[in-house]
């Protein structure tokens, strides 16, 4: 489906401060990626650690926390992983069910959705 890249903002939980991160929109990512450094500049420190699987079935422990997202002005609570050296930021699919945004690969661009009860 392809990827391309936006700019969103990550922020601490009490929305204090926030940082412009520009991220790739990968529709095979299920949760967010940041890079540590500015993670820990925000003062958002790890919460826990999971068990994640690389394309090539290679499997990491990385850490996590709950941060602040803001994707094309819509704010949210989100899961993010603590980028290691050499990760690429990601935007992932948890952060975007969290603003109701969904991919629109064929324009590569976000498009807003109705959350649905169904």
């Amino acid at each position: 489906m392809g990827t391309f890249s936006i700019t969103i903002q990550v922020g601490n939980l009490n929305g204090e401060h926030f940082e412009d991160v520009e991220v790739m929109v990968d529709t095979g990512a299920i949760t967010t990626v940041i890079p540590r450094t500015i993670l820990e500049g925000l003062g958002i420190n790890p919460t826990k650690r999971e068990t994640f699987e690389y394309a090539g079935g290679e499997r990491v422990q990385l850490d996590m926390a709950e941060a602040r997202a803001k994707v094309d002005g819509k704010d949210t609570i989100t899961w993010v992983i603590f980028g290691e050296d050499g990760m690429s930021p990601l935007l992932g699919a948890y952060t975007l069910e969290g603003v109701l945004m969904a991919v629109d690969p064929y324009n590569q661009r976000l498009i807003p959705v109705v959350g649905s009860l169904k």
